[in-house]
């Protein structure tokens, strides 16, 4: 099954260089990689992906900065195959992790979505666990074996604490492009996401097994609205509009979490 990988791109050169190349060591091979370039000041993004040869490798630049949220629809557009991943543009893919999530739908055909086993990376590489990884962690479901989560139980267990690692996850491309990214929505976009597959009582497959490195570091956009307030201005509102859905559906618990 192909597998398309999304990186929407503005910002540190040598990091986007470094997710570039772990998706060129995959061992899985049926993927594309689509660059989208949101005029990020800087001509040696370009020049470096014209160096490279292989086909299945694509770059593209936006003449105007569509922002994050723009720039992930547009390259959401591109996507033509079954599967696709809008990874960070400075994560890195262990070299497993497109078998593993493409053995997760081979096993799971029904799931929308997959998470695999992620560890965090500082801004130099290493492993760290900061609170709220921590807190992730324990709220994340427990399992050694790849295990399939759907409608009400997916939602309240993503709603108590958002553990899910949002450019670490493969989607199935018909059901992202359907709900697609909500305009207006930053922080917690992944999450939206997330959400509205569960409320169609869609479902996703945590698989524990380790396949990707999320960097966190203190000048991620998430960390800076969270400086400033906008970050919870945005949270406090999207999960006051997810209790009433939830109320509506008839979801106690989850609207209660």
């Amino acid at each position: 099954m192909a597998i398309d990988v999304l990186l929407p791109y503005y910002g540190d050169v040598d990091l986007m260089k470094l997710a570039a190349q772990s998706v060129m060591s995959q061992q899985f091979e049926d993927w594309r990689l689509i660059v989208v370039d949101d005029g990020f000041p800087s001509p040696e993004p370009q020049r470096w992906f014209e160096s490279i040869s292989d086909p299945r490798v694509t770059y593209q630049k936006n003449e105007t900065n569509l922002g994050a949220n723009g720039n992930y629809r547009k390259a959401l557009e591109l996507a033509d195959a079954p599967i696709v991943v809008v990874m960070g543009a400075d994560d890195i893919m262990l070299p497993n992790y497109l078998s593993v999530v493409s053995k997760a739908f081979e096993a799971f055909p029904q799931a929308s979505v997959v998470q695999p086993g992620v560890q965090v990376i500082d801004e130099k590489g290493r492993a760290c666990s900061p609170l709220v990884d921590i807190v992730k962690k324990v709220y994340a479901p427990t399992t050694k074996e790849p295990v399939l989560l759907q409608g009400e139980k997916m939602a309240t267990s993503l709603v108590r604490a958002d553990w899910a690692y949002f450019p670490s996850l493969a989607w199935r491309t018909d059901v992202i492009r359907r709900i697609g990214f909500t305009e207006g929505l930053h922080v917690v976009q992944d999450l939206a996401l997330l959400l509205d597959i569960a409320a169609e009582n869609g479902s996703m497959v945590v698989d524990p097994t380790l396949a990707f490195l999320y960097r966190r570091h203190s000048a991620s956009d998430s960390s800076v609205k969270a400086l400033d307030g906008r970050r919870f201005d945005e949270e406090r509102a999207f999960f006051e509009g997810q209790a009433r859905r939830f109320r509506e559906l008839g979801w106690q618990r989850t609207a209660r979490a």
